[in-house]
């Protein structure tokens, strides 16, 4: 499993995808950022043709999300894709971020996406966070 380097500034990305978990999700970027003296950023990637959030009141769910990040001073992104496995891969690089954070559910396969991230980013620490 990669590292956060501990000799630098780091970048810390959350990973979005329930209105339930996200500010929860978002809290734990941000205190590891803070443990670092990083910078933390938020994104969520939303298939195409499906609600942000998956709430069709897209307004409340995006406005929910931007203030969430604004109380950690942390960067705000929404993407749409076809694929978001290969979007998420793509903004982590541009990014160049050390750390992503992303939501785990209860269950056999509940860490399932964390592990394709770590397959697919191999130099980047990728946190899973237990939905309660």
């Amino acid at each position: 499993m990669a590292e956060i380097p501990s000799d630098s500034h780091i970048r810390v990305l959350v990973c979005v995808t329930g209105q339930k978990t996200c500010e929860r999700l978002i809290q734990e970027g941000a205190a590891i950022a803070g443990q670092f003296e990083g910078k933390v950023s938020v994104v969520h990637v939303a298939p195409k043709g499906a609600a942000i959030l998956g709430n069709h009141h897209e307004g409340e769910a995006l406005e929910y999300l931007f203030r969430a990040a604004d109380e950690v001073d942390a960067d705000m992104t929404v993407l749409r894709a076809g694929d978001v496995m290969d979007t998420l891969v793509h903004f982590a690089c541009e990014q160049q971020v050390d750390c992503i954070v992303v939501g785990t559910a209860p269950g056999r396969d509940g860490d399932a996406f964390a592990q394709r991230l770590r397959a697919r980013l191999p130099s980047v620490e990728v946190r899973s966070v237990f939905a309660q």
